[in-house]
C-alpha cells in the first residue's frame, strides 16, 4: 500500500489513480492530521510525502517518522516545489529516500516507487549487530555505541557507518554512496559525501580514523581504532 499526502485534490487523485493502474494499492491523504490517524492502525509500505501541507509540514512529519519507532525505516519520497533546494537537502539528510520536484510526470513518480522499493527492502533484513572494537552499531534499534557511550548519528552518517562496517576493506566511490544512500537520482554534488564523512569521523573519535580517503576515488574502512 503506497499512501500519498497531498492537499492539492486534484493532484492526489491521479497520484493514486496513476500507483492504482500499475498495480499498486494507493491510499490518499488531505493533510498530516488525517494521515498520522492512519497510522495508528496501518503501516504503507511507502510514503509519497508533500512539503507544503496545512498545519504539520512534511519536513516536521518526516522527522516524527524517523523518530518513531514504527516507521522510521519506512520509506518517504518528498515532493518538493520547483527551486525549493533547501527542502530537497533537508529533507534528504532527514532521512527521505529520495524526492520528486512539482510538476512531475506519474510515470516519473510510479518509476521512483518502484525503485526506493527495490533500494530499501534490504533493509527489513538488517537484524545483526555490527562490532569493530569498542565500536558497536546495532541495526535494529539504530544505535551506535563507543566504549559503551551512546554516539548521536544523523540518518545519513548512521547509513555511511553501516556501509563501511558491513563491507570492511571495499572502496566505496563517491558517487555510488551518492546513489545507496541519497538516491539514485540526487542531483548534488559529491561534496556532500565529504561533508557526512568529515562530520563522521569527528563524532566516532579515535575509530574515525578507520574512514580512510582513497584518493581521487572514495572512503574504505580500515585499520584498528586507536586511542
Amino acid at each position: 500500500m503506497i499512501w500519498c499526502v497531498e492537499d492539492d485534490a486534484g493532484i492526489r487523485e491521479i497520484e493514486t489513480y496513476a500507483l492504482q493502474s500499475t498495480g499498486f494499492q494507493a491510499r490518499g491523504f488531505e493533510d498530516g492530521a488525517a494521515f498520522q490517524e492512519a497510522l495508528k492502525s496501518q503501516l504503507p509500505e511507502l510514503i509519497i510525502l508533500d512539503v507544503m501541507l496545512p498545519g504539520k509540514d512534511g519536513v516536521t512529519l518526516l522527522r516524527e517518522l524517523r523518530a518513531a519507532p514504527a516507521t522510521r525505516d519506512k520509506p518517504v519520497i518528498m515532493a518538493t516545489a520547483r527551486g525549493a533546494e533547501y527542502d530537497k537537502i533537508q529533507s534528504l539528510d532527514l532521512g527521505a529516500d529520495d524526492y520528486l520536484v512539482k510538476p512531475f510526470g506519474v510515470m516519473e513518480m510510479v518509476s521512483r516507487v518502484r525503485a526506493v522499493l527495490r533500494r530499501c527492502r534490504p533493509r527489513e533484513e538488517r537484524e545483526k549487530s555490527l562490532e569493530w572494537g569498542a565500536l558497536v552499531l546495532r541495526p535494529d534499534s539504530r544505535t551506535v555505541t563507543l566504549e559503551g557511550t551512546p554516539v548521536p548519528l544523523t540518518y545519513k552518517e548512521f547509513e555511511l557507518l553501516f556501509r563501511f562496517l558491513s563491507r570492511p576493506g571495499v572502496v566505496f566511490t563517491r558517487d555510488r554512496l551518492l546513489s545507496e544512500i541519497w538516491g539514485f537520482d540526487f542531483a548534488g554534488e559529491t561534496r556532500t559525501v565529504d561533508v557526512h564523512i568529515r562530520t563522521l569521523r569527528q563524532k566516532l573519535g579515535p575509530c574515525g580514523e578507520c574512514i580512510q580517503t582513497v584518493r581521487m576515488v572514495g572512503y574504505r574502512w580500515e585499520g584498528p581504532c586507536h586511542d
